[in-house]
């Protein structure tokens, strides 16, 4: 697939020194374009071979566009911090907010591919991490990204006479490693696995561009103009998107579901209460003392009906655990910084590192709960958050993070007692709001929501657990009992 990247194509200086001006500028109108629609934020890759000027492109960019609006990165090996958390945690904390200009030098193909070409890992599992960057991106696409992606392509003998050159030149000699070197003895194992990455990964919506990379002049019009493209496409055409169809859930014949097998009667009195309390609370403690758990971590996730007794809950847990190692995250309407990112993005952000708790109180899972109900978003979007939602709790279990879903559920009668309860005293009422009584107008469709959540978001590794919380204490104590089982298990 290389072979149009190998015919020695080249621009001369004075149709360089013709175009380049008029470039820039098309180039700086669309970018002030961008910056003040903030329509939508443009995820730029720039992959290739070792020699093949990929930073000399991206510098020219910057210097070709205000790099105000521009964010440039490139990673060499995950830190220790980054190898605490899953793979794709270091790209989410990168992604430009809408409006801005995102290019990355390698990307998330990086790792993938140096493991395959140094046999770390086989073709079924480069495969498998294709379809995973395959997802990540359809989702960037989805949430209204502009993801392009260029490949800066050299043959062996191009490569070869480029290291040479640099390495002759006591200015650029900087430039060539021995890494760069030793993958060249690699080139043609490279090649094969590169093929095979783009071949995967090249669609409709994301295509790679390959660039030959002999003459900088031709790499540079050829990367600029197709940029400028792009931009232009995205900019004059309309507002969003075309919606993608979501297929219809399947019709309910009848009105049972996974909540009326709950018993709500279920109670456990004070005194047994605070002695189990205490004994739960002194394993939950012991087990993050454990040897294992300083390599591992804790996610907990709450959701569930209003006044279910989420806070308290949380509260039982916390008081188990050194303050130095937890952190609850309370998850309200989402700030203007997080609407300008894709909706998991604020969540990603705050995994934990190893030997840590993080304890939402809110979830993800707002996208197919509120999100869905209140019509805050429309019915594409929260259908495909089945999906991502999937594939953002796959790559939590698979980085071994210890992931425990709660949904605390009462009955329409004690939520109202609840309510009145809070509405009536004092130092109570900050936890009661008119949303909270417009929700309880919509408790049905509400409990539809949460019956799909359960049935589509619930695999044997990041299960839901559904907590009786009509009596309090009983409700605190199976999560308790649910968390520490859990946690010993794994450890």
């Amino acid at each position: 697939m290389f072979e149009s990247a190998e015919l020695g194509h080249r621009v001369d200086k004075e149709t360089f020194a013709a175009e380049a001006p008029k470039l820039r500028e098309l180039l700086l109108d669309a970018q002030f374009e961008l910056a003040q629609s903030r329509r939508f934020p443009v995820v730029l890759l720039v992959g290739g071979v070792d020699g093949a000027g990929k930073s000399e492109t991206i510098n020219l960019l910057n210097s070709w566009m205000d790099s105000r609006f521009i964010e440039s990165h490139g990673l060499e090996k995950p830190t220790d911090d980054e190898r605490a958390r899953p793979h794709m945690w270091r790209w989410w904390r990168l992604l430009p907010p809408k409006g801005r200009i995102g290019i990355f030098n390698g990307s998330w193909y990086s790792y993938p591919i140096l493991k395959r070409a140094h046999r770390e890992t086989k073709d079924a599992q480069l495969d498998q991490s294709l379809g995973r960057i395959q997802r990540f991106e359809r989702m960037l696409l989805d949430e209204g990204a502009l993801v392009i992606k260029f490949w800066m392509h050299l043959s062996k003998a191009a490569q070869r006479k480029r290291l040479k050159k640099l390495e002759a030149d006591p200015i650029t000699r900087w430039r060539v490693t021995d890494k760069d070197w030793d993958h060249f003895e690699m080139y043609d194992r490279f090649r094969k696995i590169c093929e095979r990455s783009l071949q995967a990964t090249s669609t409709a919506d994301a295509p790679w561009t390959i660039v030959e990379a002999t003459d900088f002049r031709y790499q540079a019009l050829t990367v600029g103009n197709h940029l400028n493209d792009a931009l232009r496409r995205r900019l004059d055409g309309p507002l969003n998107p075309v919606p993608i169809q979501a297929p219809p859930l399947p019709p309910r014949l009848d009105s049972v579901n996974v909540f009326q097998t709950l018993d709500l009667t279920q109670r456990i009195e004070k005194p047994e209460y605070e002695l189990e309390l205490e004994r739960l609370q002194g394993r939950l403690n012991l087990l993050t003392r454990h040897k294992s758990f300083k390599k591992r971590s804790v996610v907990l996730a709450f959701e569930g009906s209003d006044a279910a007794g989420k806070g308290g809950t949380i509260r039982r847990v916390t008081g188990a655990l050194d303050s130095r190692i937890y952190r609850v995250i309370s998850i309200a309407a989402p700030t203007d910084e997080e609407k300008a990112q894709p909706y998991l993005w604020r969540f990603w952000r705050h995994l934990p590192g190893a030997g840590r708790f993080a304890i939402f109180d809110r979830t993800w899972y707002g996208r197919v709960l509120v999100e869905r109900v209140e019509k805050f978003c429309s019915e594409t979007d929260w259908m495909r958050a089945f999906g991502e939602i999937n594939d953002f709790e796959e790559q939590i279990y698979r980085n071994g993070t210890i992931l425990c879903k709660f949904w605390l559920t009462v009955s329409p009668e004690e939520q109202l007692r609840r309510f009145e309860a809070r509405r009536d005293t004092a130092y109570k009422r900050f936890k009661i709001t008119d949303e909270d009584w417009r929700n309880r107008d919509k408790w049905d469709t509400y409990q539809l929501a949460v019956c799909d959540m359960v049935d589509r978001t619930s695999p044997s590794h990041a299960p839901w657990t559904l907590v009786e919380s009509e009596d309090k204490n009983f409700g605190r104590i199976k999560v308790l009992k649910t968390l520490v089982e859990k946690m010993e298990a794994e450890l």
